[in-house]
C-alpha cells in the first residue's frame, strides 16, 4: 500500500482546517474539545455592557431633567406674560410697543433681583460677565405705508449696552436705562438680543449617590422683528455646559464608595472588551491566512482563481461588528470613568459611543441564533434580500425626493407641514406608514382653489403610489428571497468551489467520543445540515 504523498496530506489538513473553521462553537467543542471562550465572553460582555449602559442612562437622566427644569424656570422668570406653553418654535409674542418696552425692562429687573426670587441654586458668573443687550436695526430712513413710500438703507448696524451685576442697584445703571439706547424705532428695528450667563449646582445627584455637577447656563432672549408684521416673536434659548466643580467638600463616605465601585465595574468592562477585541482580531487574522492557503491550493491544483463569493466566506462580518463594538465600548467606558470622576463633562459623546456599542452587541446575538435552523432562515433572508432592497430603495428614493421638492414649493405657503424640506420629508414618511393622514388633508388652507385641488391630486397620488405599489413591491422582494432560501434548504444550496471541496470530507478524523458537554453546548445541529450552508 502506497504512502500518501505530501500534496495529499496538505489537502487533507486543509480540508480539516476549513471544516473546523466553519463549525459553530458547540461542534468545535465536540470535535476537538475546544472550549468556546469567545461565546462565553460575548454572553458575559452583553450582561456587563447592558448593566453599564443602564447605570449611565440613569445618571444621564438626572442631567437631562435638571437642564429641562431649569429652562422652564428661566422662561417663567425672565419672560413677561409667559403662559407656560410655547406658542410655536418661539416662546411667546408681543403686539404693542409698550409691551416690547415692558418685556425688555422686565428681563433687567428679574436679573437684578435673581437671588431674591429664584428657587434654584443659581448665581451670577462674576468673571467679567453680566447682562448684555444688543439691538440690530436698519440705518436711518423713512417709511410711509399710507403713500406706499419707502426710503431706507438696508445696511445693518448693531449697538450694545452692558450691565454688570454689581452695577444694577446703583445710579450708573439708572443712567444707562434712561439713555437713548432704549428709544426704539420699530419700523427699522430688526431684533433685540439679551444675553446673560448664570451658574448652578445640581444637588439631586446626591440622592442617587453621585457627586454633584456644576452647570453654566448661557441664556439668550431674542425679540425678533425681522418680518415687521406687527408681531414680535420672543425666543428663549439656553445652552447648558457641565463644568468641573472647582472646590467641593461632601461629608459622608457613601458617595465615595459608590463611585469607586462603579469605576471598578467600568474597569472590568474595559478588560472584557479588550480580551474580546484580541480574540476576534486573532480569528480574523487566522481566517485570512486560511483563505490564502485555500486560494493558493486551488490555483496550484485547478489552475484557476477562487470566485469572489468563496473568498467572502472567510470574512466573518460578525467579528468585524464585535471589534467595532469593543472599540466603541472601550472609548466610551474611559469617558464614562472620567465623567464619573468629574474630570470630563462630555455626556453626548459618551452617550453616542455607549449606546451604539450596546446596539451592536445585541445585534451580534443574531449570529448565535443562526446556529438554529429556524432562526437561520431569517438571517439568510436578510442577507439575500439586502442587495435587491438597496437597489429598489435607490429607485423609490428618486420618486420620494421628487414629491418632497414638489410639495415644499407648492404647498409650503398653505400648509405648516410643508414649510421646509425637512418637515416635508418627515410628513411624507408618516403618510407612507399610514400616520396622520386626515390631519394632513384637513390642514391645507383653502385660500387658493387651484392649490387646494393640486394638494388633493398630490396627496392621493403619493399615498396610492407608495402604499399600494412601492410598499407592495418592497414586501414582494423580501418574500421572494424568503421563498428562495426555503427552497434551497429543501433541495440544497448552490454548490460553489469551496462547498464542493468540503463536500466529501467528513469530520470523523478529528471527532472524539461524546462525553459530558457543557450546558452552553447543548445547541446540537443535525449532521445532515452540515453541507447545506456554511454559517459565517
Amino acid at each position: 500500500m502506497m504512502a500518501p504523498s505530501d500534496s495529499d496530506l496538505n489537502e487533507t489538513a486543509l480540508k480539516e482546517d476549513l471544516k473546523f473553521y466553519f463549525m459553530n462553537p458547540c461542534e468545535k467543542y465536540r470535535a476537538r474539545r475546544q472550549i468556546p471562550w469567545k461565546l462565553a465572553l460575548q454572553i458575559l460582555k452583553i450582561l456587563m455592557v447592558t448593566t453599564q449602559l443602564i447605570f449611565f442612562g440613569l445618571s444621564n437622566q438626572l442631567v437631562v431633567s435638571f437642564k429641562e427644569e431649569n429652562t422652564i424656570a428661566f422662561k417663567h422668570l425672565f419672560l413677561k406674560g409667559y403662559s407656560g406653553v410655547d406658542e410655536d418654535d418661539y416662546s411667546c409674542s408681543i403686539y404693542t410697543q409698550q409691551d416690547a418696552y415692558d418685556s425688555i425692562f422686565y428681563v433687567i429687573k428679574q436679573y437684578r433681583q435673581l437671588k431674591n426670587i429664584s428657587l434654584g441654586t443659581l448665581g451670577y458668573e462674576h468673571e467679567g460677565s453680566g447682562l448684555k443687550i444688543c439691538k440690530q436695526q436698519y440705518k436711518k430712513g423713512k417709511m410711509l405705508p399710507s403713500n406706499d413710500t419707502l426710503n431706507i438703507d438696508v445696511s445693518i448696524e448693531t449697538e450694545c449696552i452692558f450691565f454688570k451685576p454689581q452695577e444694577l442697584a446703583g445710579t450708573k445703571a439708572e443712567l444707562k436705562l434712561n439713555s437713548s439706547f432704549f428709544n426704539l424705532e420699530f419700523y427699522r428695528l430688526i431684533q433685540v438680543e439679551i444675553s446673560f450667563k448664570l451658574k448652578g449646582i445640581a444637588l439631586q445627584t446626591i440622592h442617587a449617590r453621585e457627586l454633584p455637577d456644576c452647570y453654566a447656563f448661557q441664556n439668550t432672549i431674542t425679540f425678533n422683528n425681522r418680518a415687521h408684521s406687527g408681531k414680535i416673536k420672543v425666543y428663549f434659548d439656553s445652552d447648558t455646559d457641565i463644568e468641573e466643580c472647582k472646590d467641593w467638600h461632601i461629608f459622608g463616605s457613601v458617595l465615595q464608595k459608590n463611585t469607586q465601585y462603579i469605576l471598578v465595574f467600568d474597569g472590568f468592562v474595559i478588560l472584557s472588551c479588550f480580551v474580546s477585541l484580541i480574540l476576534c482580531t486573532r480569528s480574523i487574522v487566522l481566517a485570512l491566512r486560511l483563505q490564502k492557503r485555500f486560494v493558493n491550493y486551488f490555483l496550484e491544483k485547478h489552475k484557476r482563481h477562487v470566485c469572489h463569493a468563496d473568498r467572502l466566506e472567510f470574512i466573518n462580518g460578525w467579528y468585524v461588528l464585535v471589534i467595532i463594538s469593543d472599540v466603541m465600548t472601550i472609548i466610551g467606558s474611559i469617558l464614562k470613568m472620567e465623567i464619573k470622576a468629574k474630570n470630563l463633562t462630555s455626556y453626548d459623546v459618551c452617550s453616542i459611543l455607549l449606546g451604539t456599542s450596546t446596539l451592536f452587541v445585541w445585534v451580534g446575538v443574531i449570529r448565535y441564533l443562526g446556529y438554529f435552523q429556524t432562526y437561520n432562515v431569517l438571517i439568510l433572508t436578510m442577507q439575500a434580500s439586502l442587495p435587491k432592497v438597496l437597489r429598489f430603495c435607490c429607485c423609490a428614493g428618486m420618486i420620494y425626493l421628487g414629491y418632497t421638492f414638489c410639495g415644499w414649493i407648492v404647498l409650503g405657503p398653505y400648509h405648516e407641514k410643508f414649510e421646509d424640506l425637512n418637515t416635508v420629508a418627515e410628513c411624507l414618511f408618516s403618510l407612507v406608514n399610514g400616520d396622520d393622514m386626515f390631519a394632513t388633508f384637513a390642514q391645507i388652507q383653502q385660500k387658493s382653489m387651484l392649490v387646494w385641488v393640486f394638494s388633493r391630486l398630490y396627496l392621493y397620488s403619493f399615498i396610492s403610489l407608495f402604499i399600494y405599489m412601492i410598499l407592495s413591491l418592497f414586501i414582494a422582494l423580501i418574500t421572494d428571497s424568503y421563498d428562495t432560501i426555503k427552497k434551497y434548504q429543501q433541495s440544497g444550496f448552490p454548490v460553489t468551489d469551496l462547498h464542493e471541496f468540503l463536500k466529501d470530507h467528513g469530520t470523523a478524523g478529528f471527532r472524539k467520543e461524546q462525553t459530558s458537554m457543557p450546558l452552553m453546548c447543548c445547541c446540537k445541529r443535525q449532521q445532515s445540515d452540515d453541507n447545506l450552508i456554511l454559517i459565517n
